[in-house]
């Protein structure tokens, strides 16, 4: 958002909480000082809670920019709570504007799902057995089999999160790459996943889906058993993110590699 008095004076927050005790009671002191408007009049969201809430609040309500503030535990994407000149830190926060990926997956009962993503799309196996993925980017096989307990497709904003966990690699905002990482891969025994351009279209067709059933999962939304799934960068969606000055997400993102 840019500076200004102007800006400051005509400011009106949409305040969400996460629903935990601490996240409710930020959520009143700060609608009582500073007016709590409605969404259709609102020009700024201000969630209070954890990266959840925040994943959570971008996918519900699309346009508006979104300031976080960490009333939950990591809060990654969540600026420092403080109750004094909210309007100010708002006016001057950075903005980050990030594209989701858009799932589309086939359940073997032929059913067709569509999500999107912020973070990351995951295949992970559904049974006892390792799963069996086929690898197609654009149109073109890359890996004819790929054994192992699933795979994630990762943003760049999304890359700390279970991509990172699976030690797939932290990727720079505005890299426009997205980053494919297996978990636990079995074979090729040495594949450690790629990097791939943003435009790029993954699909994973799942061999022997009976016997090694697989689910997908956007974000936390998840289906079962699937046949397949395509997934790529979806540009005609934009999140709009704020961060207090000089700790953006992209400060972020290069912070979480040197601790």
């Amino acid at each position: 958002m840019a500076n200004g008095q102007g800006k400051i004076a005509t400011m009106k927050m949409h305040f969400i909480s996460s629903g935990t005790e601490t996240a409710e009671a930020a959520y009143h002191v700060l609608a009582r000082r500073y007016g709590h408007a409605a969404l259709d009049v609102a020009n700024v969201i201000v969630a209070l809670g954890g990266d959840g809430l925040m994943l959570s609040v971008m996918h519900q309500h699309r346009g508006l920019p979104v300031y976080g503030m960490n009333r939950g535990t990591i809060g990654f994407l969540m600026n420092e709570y403080e109750v004094a000149d909210l309007p100010e830190r708002i006016a001057q926060a950075e903005e980050t504007a990030i594209n989701p990926l858009a799932m589309t997956a086939e359940t073997i009962e032929g059913e067709d799902y569509h999500a999107l993503a912020i973070n990351e799309v995951s295949l992970l196996r559904a049974g006892s057995q390792a799963a069996r993925l086929g690898v197609t980017i654009d149109g073109r096989e890359r890996l004819g089999e790929l054994v192992c307990d699933g795979a994630i497709l990762s943003t760049p904003a999304g890359s700390t999160a279970y991509n990172y966990s699976a030690n797939g690699p932290i990727l720079p905002i505005g890299s426009n790459v997205l980053a494919l990482t297996p978990i636990a891969a079995f074979r090729p025994r040495r594949w450690r996943g790629a990097i791939l351009p943003k435009s790029a279209k993954v699909r994973f067709d799942v061999l022997e889906a009976n016997k090694r059933p697989v689910m997908a999962d956007a974000d936390g939304r998840g289906v079962r058993p699937v046949l397949w799934v395509e997934v790529q960068s979806e540009d005609t969606v934009e999140h709009r993110l704020l961060f207090d000055p000089g700790h953006g997400l992209e400060e972020r993102l290069t912070r979480e590699q040197f601790v």
